[in-house]
């Protein structure tokens, strides 16, 4: 899919809202604007000013399914004793040893994601300094 930069400029209210929106769904600001337009260019244009659009309530991939996994799985470490949870914890870094013995040795792709122009730019002047 092809995507092209545009600035686009908004009232503050409906940024922050865009920003809350995007938080509930763990989604970066320009998808949900994109969602958004996707939404209104289906129904067609609006002819009032208090047209809306609506996303359905459920949040995609599951999301709402992994909260709830993470929840139920920290309410059972949190019933484990202190001394029942650094054993764990050591279990587990054994297992993750094992495991990175047997992936192979040499040069590591790192794959890197910015949500905008400036998060990237920002990213690479931090590298530039030594950070």
């Amino acid at each position: 899919m092809a995507y092209a930069r545009i600035s686009v400029t908004l009232p503050k209210g409906v940024l922050a809202a865009a920003d809350r929106r995007a938080k509930e769904l763990d989604r970066s600001r320009s998808w949900v604007i994109a969602e958004a337009l996707r939404q209104w260019n289906a129904g067609g244009a609006p002819t009032t000013a208090s047209h809306a659009v609506r996303e359905s309530a459920a949040p995609p991939y599951g999301a709402r399914e992994v909260a709830e996994a993470r929840h139920q799985h920290l309410l059972t470490d949190l019933q484990r004793t202190p001394a029942e949870r650094l054993r764990r914890a050591g279990d587990l870094a054994q297992l993750a040893q094992l495991a990175q013995a047997g992936r192979p040795r040499g040069p590591r792709v790192q794959i890197i994601g910015f949500d905008s122009y400036e998060d990237f730019y920002q990213w690479k002047k931090a590298r530039r300094a030594g950070a």
